[in-house]
C-alpha cells in the first residue's frame, strides 16, 4: 500500500547559463551591399547612408538578446528559489508526518505514561533507547547543484526520531551512576508499560531498585513469560533471560548479553548509542526512583482491576462481564471508546477517534464478524448518550444481524439488502450529511467536531458485508472513499465488515482505516495486507476460533490477539433503558415515507398547502434531508401525467384532484360521456381537466373517433399555457397517441409498472425501477413521492336519456331493418305521429301527396330504399330534418352528405344522429 512518503519529491533542475548568440554577419553585410547597388544605379550619396543600418541593427540585436537573457535568467532563478522553498516546506511536512508515525509505532516511556490507552498494547520487538537522527523515508530526486544537494541531505535525515535497538539485544548504560540508573529505570518501565502482565516478567533488579520494581504487576523472579527482563547493577551476573538492561560500574566490565552501549554525556540528557558498529548521538530519557514508584503503583492498580472472567484464554466472554469488570465511563475510554472483549488479561478497548477514525473488520463466514460489530455498537451505546453518537447500520447479509439494535435511541436507521430503495436513500442522505456538517462547522468557526462550538454528534456507519453492498451499488465506493477522507474532521466514522479485503477495499479507502481487525482468514497474504502478519490466517476454525481476532490500532507496532465479547439482548435492553427519554438529535435523514398516506398525515408532515394549490402528496428529498409537499396549482401549472399499472393508485390520485377542485371537469369513462366532455373542454377551456385511464378511454372509441379524441386532447394540452388550463392524465402505459400528447406535459409521475422495460418506456431511469412500490408511491421530478390515498373519481350517476320525438311536420329516418324499427317507433310515439316505410311508397311520389293535416309524418327506410326514392329524398333534405341511425354511419355521408365526423354514438343502443338546418350532426336517443 503506497503512502505519501513513497512519492518522491522532485527538485527543479538548475538552468544552464544562456549561450551568447553569434554575431549576425550576413544580416550586417546585406544592407551594405544593397546601399552600394542603389548608389551605383542612382548616383545618390544619401543611399550610402543606409549601409550603416546593417551593423547598427546587428549590434542592437545582440544588446537586446543580452537584456532578454538576463531577464529570463532572473525569472528562472526566482522560480527555482520558490520551487526549492516549496520543496523544503513539503519535506518538513513529510518529516513531521513521518516523525509522528514513528513515535506512534514506537512510543517511549513518556508517551506511554501520557496515554493510558496505549499501555499494554505496543508489543514491538524493539526498545526505544532515546531520540536522535535516523535515515528518513522521504525521497528526493533532481537538483544537481549545491542547493539541491543540501536539500537532499536535509531530506535524508529525520531529526528527533525514536532510536531503537532490537528488544533482545540488551542495553548497557555507561556514565554517571545516578543518571545511568535513571535511564535504566526508564527503559525497564517502557517495557512494562508496553506489554501486559502475561507477556512480560521482570525477574531481577538491584537492591536499590527493589522498592519500585517489586510494586510492578510484572515482578515475577520465578515467573515464566514470553519475554523475561533483568535489570542488573554493577558487577551483577546476567541470568538466563531474554532482555538484559545493565548499569555497569565506571570502568567495569559490560555484560556480554548487552549488545548495545549507551554512553551518557556529562551534559544531562545527552549521550551516544553504539550498536552494530555505528555510533550516533542520542537524547535519552530518565526516571527518578520516586517517578518510577508512581508509575509502578499505577500499573499495579490497573493490574489489580483485572478480575477472574477477564483472565481468559478460551470459551466465550459475556459483554456484561467485561463492561462491569472496571470503570466503563465514556471519558475513560476516549471520545468513541468501547470495550469489545479480553486482551492480554484485561479488557480490550478500541477508540474510533484515537485508533481510527475508521475501521476494517475482515473475517471468513462463521468467524464472528457480525457478533463483533453488534458488540461494538452495543458497547458504545452502553456508555455514550444518543446526543453524542448516532449509528447507521447497513446489513447486507440477509437483514437480521442488526435487527435487535434498532431499539437503541442511538440508531438513526437500519438498511438491508432487502430494501434497495432504502439503500439508495441512505446514500443520498450521507452525501447531504457531508455537506450539512461542513456548513455547520464553517458556521461555528470550528475545524472539527471535537471543538465544543460545533455541537455535532458523531455518526458511526457500520456495514456488514461491504462487498455485497458494493456489488449491488458499485457507485457507492466513491462515497465511502469521500467519507473516509473527510470523516475525521466531520465526525463520521466507518466500520466496514467484509469476508475479503482484496479486490473489495481500494487503497484510497484502506489508507484512511488505520484500525484493522482480522478474524480468521483463509490466506496468509490477506492477513499480512491487513494487520502486517500471517497470524489471522493461523487462527483455529470451528467454535474454538470463533470470536478470536487480531486487532491492530493506529499506534500499535503489531497486532494483538483479542477474544471478542458476545452481547446479549439484555445488554441492548440496558442501553435502551439507560437513555430512555433522552432528547435525541435529528438523524442524518428523516423517517421513510409511509406506505399509505392520508390527507391528515400529509398535512402533519409538510403543513397545509397554500391557497389555490392542491396537496397531492409528500416528496422525499434525502439529498437535502427534508420532505416537501407535492403541489398542483390549477390554472398555473400546465399539468401532470401519471403512469402506473393496475392497483398502483393512479385512479386514486385522479379522484383526489377531482374532489379538491370544485370546477374541475372530469372526463367520464364511457365513450359518449367522454366525447361530450372533450367537446366541452375544447369549447370552454376550464381551469382543471382530469382524465383517468386516458389510454383506456381512447381505446373505447372506433379508430376515427379515437384519433379525433386524441387530437382534441393534444390541442388542449398544447394550448394549456395560454389558456390557463391544467390537465391531469393517468394511463397504464404510454403508447401511440397517448405518448404524443403526454410528452407535451412538463411533469410525469411513474408509479409501479410490471417490468423494467415498461418503466424505461415511460421515461423512467432504470436504476429507479422498483416493482414492489406500494400503491401511491411514484418517482416524480427525480424524487420519490407518496401520493395521498383518495377514492377514485366518482362515476356520473346513471340517468334516463331523453327520448327524441318528432316535432316537424315531416321527418326522414335512415335505419336498418326499417319496417321492424318503424313499427316499434310508431308504437312508442303519440297517435298523431304517422310512420311510413319508404318501400311502401310508389316510385315518383311527391312529398305533397303524403302530407296530411294534423299529423306528423315520419318516413323510414334503409339506405338502399332512400336511393330508390332519390327525388323524394332531395325534396325532404331541403325542408325536413334527417335522422340517421348510429349503425348507418356510411349513410350519413352518402345520403345526408355530411363530411364531418359526427359525435360518437353507441351502436345497437337506439342512438342516431339528427341533421337539420345545415348544422353539425347531433346525437339523439330513439325509443
Amino acid at each position: 500500500m503506497r503512502t505519501l512518503l513513497d512519492e518522491p519529491i522532485t527538485l527543479p533542475t538548475p538552468q544552464p547559463p544562456p549561450r551568447r548568440g553569434p554575431f549576425p554577419i550576413v544580416a550586417s553585410i546585406i544592407p551594405v551591399i544593397a546601399a552600394v547597388a542603389i548608389w551605383a544605379v542612382t548616383g545618390s550619396l544619401i543611399a550610402l547612408c543606409f549601409a550603416a543600418l546593417g551593423p547598427l541593427m546587428a549590434v542592437a540585436s545582440l544588446v537586446d538578446g543580452a537584456r532578454g537573457g538576463r531577464r529570463r535568467r532572473r525569472e528562472d532563478q526566482r522560480e527555482r528559489a520558490e520551487a526549492l522553498l516549496r520543496a523544503r516546506e513539503q519535506i518538513d511536512r513529510r518529516h513531521e508526518a513521518e516523525r509522528a508515525t514513528r513515535w506512534r509505532e514506537r512510543p517511549d516511556a513518556a508517551a506511554l505514561v501520557a496515554d493510558v490507552r496505549r499501555q499494554w498494547r505496543s508489543g514491538a520487538d524493539e526498545l526505544v533507547v532515546g531520540r536522535g537522527r535516523v535515515p528518513s523515508a522521504v525521497r528526493v530526486s533532481g537538483g544537481e547543484d549545491d542547493e539541491g544537494r543540501a536539500l537532499r541531505a536535509h531530506a535524508a535525515a529525520l531529526e528527533d526520531a525514536p532510536l531503537t535497538v532490537p528488544l533482545r539485544a540488551g542495553v548497557a548504560v555507561l556514565g554517571d551512576p545516578v543518571t545511568a540508573r535513571a535511564v535504566a529505570r526508564a527503559l525497564v518501565l517502557q517495557l512494562c508499560l508496553a506489554r501486559p502482565v502475561g507477556e512480560l516478567a521482570l525477574v531481577a533488579a538491584p537492591e536499590g531498585e527493589r522498592a519500585w520494581a517489586e510494586s510492578l504487576p510484572h515482578w515475577a523472579p520465578t515467573g515464566d513469560a514470553p519475554v523475561r527482563v533483568a535489570l542488573l547493577g554493577p558487577d551483577e551476573p546476567a541470568p538466563a533471560v531474554d532482555v538484559v538492561i545493565a548499569v555497569p560500574a565506571p570502568g567495569g566490565d559490560v555484560p556480554t548479553a548487552c549488545g548495545a552501549l549507551l554512553e551518557l554525556a556529562p551534559v544531562p540528557g545527552g549521550g551516544r548509542l553504539i550498536h552494530g558498529g555505528d555510533a550516533v548521538d542520542i537524547a535519552v530519557e530518565g526516571l527518578s526512583a520516586a517517578q518510577a514508584g508512581a508509575v509502578a503503583q499505577r500499573l499495579a492498580e490497573r493490574g489489580a482491576g483485572v478480575v477472574g472472567p477477564l483472565r481468559h484464554d478460551g470459551g466465550t466472554v459475556a459483554l456484561a462481564d467485561v463492561l462491569t469488570a472496571g470503570p466503563a465511563e465514556a471519558e475513560s475510554l476516549g471520545a468513541l471508546g468501547a470495550v469489545v472483549g479480553v486482551e492480554g488479561g484485561e479488557r480490550a478497548t478500541i477508540d474510533l477517534v484515537a485508533d481510527g477514525p475508521h475501521a476494517v473488520v475482515v473475517g471468513m463466514t462463521g468467524s464472528g464478524k457480525s457478533e463483533l460489530l453488534v458488540t461494538l455498537v452495543t458497547s458504545l451505546a452502553a456508555t455514550l448518550p444518543p446526543e453524542r453518537v448516532q449509528f447507521l447500520l447497513a446489513d447486507f447479509k440477509g437483514g437480521t444481524a442488526f435487527a435487535p439494535l434498532a431499539a437503541l435511541p442511538h440508531v438513526a436507521g437500519v438498511i438491508t439488502d432487502l430494501d434497495e430503495g432504502g439503500a439508495r436513500r441512505a446514500v443520498e442522505s450521507l452525501r447531504a450529511e457531508l455537506r450539512s456538517r461542513e456548513a455547520a462547522l464553517a458556521a461555528a468557526g470550528a475545524r472539527d467536531v471535537s471543538d465544543p462550538r460545533a455541537d455535532l454528534p458523531r455518526l458511526v456507519i457500520v456495514v456488514d458485508e461491504f462487498a455485497a453492498l458494493l456489488q449491488e451499488h458499485p457507485d457507492l465506493h466513491a462515497l465511502f472513499t469521500d467519507v473516509g477522507a473527510r470523516g475525521r474532521a466531520l465526525g463520521m466514522h466507518l466500520v466496514l465488515g467484509t469476508q475479503r479485503a482484496g479486490g473489495v477495499l481500494r487503497d484510497a479507502l484502506v489508507a484512511n482505516c488505520p484500525l484493522r481487525i482480522g478474524l480468521r482468514m483463509s490466506e496468509p497474504a490477506e492477513s499480512r495486507a491487513l494487520i502486517g502478519s500471517d497470524e489471522a490466517a493461523t487462527l483455529p476454525g470451528g467454535a474454538e476460533g470463533r470470536g478470536l481476532a487480531w486487532i491492530r490500532r493506529a499506534g500499535d507496532a503489531r497486532a494483538r490477539l483479542t477474544r471478542i465479547a458476545l452481547s446479549a439482548p439484555s445488554d441492548v435492553a440496558a442501553g435502551v433503558e439507560r437513555f430512555a427519554g433522552r432528547t435525541t438529535r435529528p438523524g442524518p435523514w428523516l423517517p421513510p415515507l409511509p406506505r399509505r398516506l392520508t390527507a391528515d398525515d400529509a398535512v402533519a408532515l409538510v403543513g397545509e398547502p397554500p391557497e389555490g394549490a392542491i396537496l397531492l402528496g409528500v416528496a422525499d428529498e434525502p439529498a437535502h434531508q427534508r420532505q416537501s409537499p407535492v403541489l398542483l396549482r390549477p390554472g398555473i401549472d400546465r399539468g401532470l401525467v401519471v403512469v402506473g399499472g393496475g392497483g398502483t393508485g393512479r385512479s386514486s390520485l385522479a379522484g383526489l384532484v377531482a374532489a379538491a377542485w370544485p370546477g374541475a371537469v372530469v372526463v367520464p369513462r364511457d365513450a359518449e360521456g367522454a366525447w361530450d366532455a372533450l367537446e366541452l373542454i375544447e369549447r370552454v377551456r376550464p381551469e382543471l381537466v382530469v382524465i383517468d385511464d386516458v389510454d383506456a378511454v381512447l381505446a373505447r372509441f372506433p379508430v376515427e373517433h379515437s384519433q379525433a379524441a386524441a387530437e382534441r386532447i393534444e390541442a388542449v394540452v398544447r394550448d394549456a399555457g395560454e389558456s390557463g388550463t391544467t390537465i391531469v392524465l393517468t394511463a397504464a402505459r404510454l403508447t401511440g397517441g397517448v405518448l404524443r400528447f403526454a410528452d407535451l406535459l412538463p411533469r410525469r409521475a411513474l408509479l409501479a409498472v410490471p417490468s423494467r422495460a415498461e418503466h424505461s418506456a415511460a421515461g423512467g431511469d432504470g436504476a429507479s425501477f422498483d416493482p414492489r412500490r406500494p400503491p401511491g408511491r411514484a418517482m416524480l421530478d427525480g424524487l420519490e413521492v407518496q401520493f395521498i390515498h383518495a377514492p377514485p373519481p366518482p362515476l356520473p350517476e346513471p340517468r334516463d336519456p331523453v327520448r327524441w320525438q318528432p316535432e316537424a311536420p315531416v321527418t326522414a329516418m335512415v335505419l336498418r331493418a326499417a319496417r321492424r324499427r318503424g313499427e316499434q317507433l310508431a308504437a312508442a310515439w303519440p297517435g298523431d305521429v304517422r310512420v311510413m316505410v319508404i318501400d311502401d311508397i310508389p316510385p315518383g311520389t311527391r312529398l305533397g301527396a303524403l302530407d296530411r293535416a294534423g299529423e306528423r309524418l315520419v318516413l323510414v327506410g334503409d339506405g338502399d330504399a332512400w336511393q330508390r326514392q332519390w327525388a323524394l329524398l332531395q325534396e325532404l333534405k331541403a325542408s325536413a330534418p334527417l335522422i340517421v341511425g348510429a349503425d348507418c354511419a356510411a349513410e350519413l355521408r352518402t345520403i345526408a352528405g355530411e363530411r364531418e365526423l359526427p359525435p360518437y354514438a353507441r351502436t345497437r343502443a337506439s342512438r342516431a344522429w339528427l341533421v337539420r338546418d345545415g348544422l353539425a350532426p347531433e346525437r339523439i336517443v330513439l325509443p
